[in-house]
């Protein structure tokens, strides 16, 4: 037993589940990537959820998998298309990717997602805890994993007065939590708690060494790289003059070193003067 649960130990990890368990029940969330187990479909969903309210995503992972039904619709499209319909998403990376994780599970997988961890971190985009999230949920899996809703309701009941807390001490306690029958439903009840704290109280993530405040989106270079990232989904190419005049005359400084980014990223072309999407 983890020593920062004391000799109350099982006893506190049994009330800890009940109260979890208890709340998932009477509130437990409906969402359309938890009306499957298709592991592309979680896929999906894992990448449109990092960093992206649920609202915003119940929106587009519709709309999303009808345009890019599978593995192969994703792979076989360009990735101004993907970039197109993940608009209003943000992080763009994580369209990129995704689009790069289709070819890699055609390819290296014959397009079959491995139902194992250490193989999904070899995919594109795809981390620790994404790989540890891919297992429970599409193959219910008793992978441990952490993610922010997660690391609240352990920072929440068991650190609720340590600040700096690192992940190292979380994650065995989130092991010995883990309903290994039920792996996909206990997360899904602890991911519904935690997003039930973060409306009630002040964020119990403030305490951990993880926890980075967001910086100001406006004016900021992820702004202008959105910007650029929606203007080349009309397939048009540009010089510079034309990007500064459709970005509405912007003159920034940070231009043409933002567009040589997205060149080295993937994201577009540069034949000469002239840009255009990848």
């Amino acid at each position: 037993m983890n020593d920062s649960l004391g000799r109350e130990g099982p006893k506190r990890l049994s009330a800890f589940r009940e109260v979890i368990w208890d709340h998932f029940l009477k509130h437990g969330r409906e969402m359309p990537w938890r009306a499957t187990s298709d592991p592309y479909h979680i896929v999906v969903s894992e990448f449109m959820l990092q960093q992206t309210q649920v609202s915003r995503v119940m929106q587009k992972f519709g709309p999303f998998l009808e345009r890019f039904p599978d593995w192969s619709a994703l792979a076989s499209a360009r990735l101004v298309e993907v970039l197109a319909q993940w608009q209003g998403l943000g992080y763009n990376r994580r369209a990129k990717f995704l689009h790069q994780c289709a070819h890699t599970v055609l390819e290296r997988h014959n397009g079959a997602l491995p139902a194992d961890p250490n193989l999904l971190e070899g995919l594109p985009g795809i981390g620790r805890n994404t790989a540890g999230a891919v297992c429970a949920f599409a193959f219910n899996l008793p992978v441990v994993f952490i993610e922010t809703n997660i690391r609240r309701v352990f920072l929440h009941f068991f650190f609720s007065d340590v600040d700096g807390v690192h992940d190292r001490e979380l994650m065995p306690l989130i092991a010995a939590a883990l309903d290994r029958d039920e792996p996909r439903r206990w997360y899904w009840a602890l991911m519904d708690y935690g997003a039930m704290l973060k409306l009630h109280i002040a964020n119990p993530n403030r305490r951990s060494v993880h926890y980075n405040r967001q910086s100001r989106f406006e004016g900021s270079r992820r702004q202008i790289r959105g910007a650029l990232v929606r203007m080349f989904s009309d397939g048009d190419s540009r010089t510079l003059d034309r990007i500064q005049a459709d970005l509405g005359g912007l003159h920034d400084d940070r231009l043409a070193g933002i567009l040589d980014e997205l060149v080295v990223e993937g994201f577009l072309l540069r034949s000469g003067e002239r840009y255009a999407p990848a």
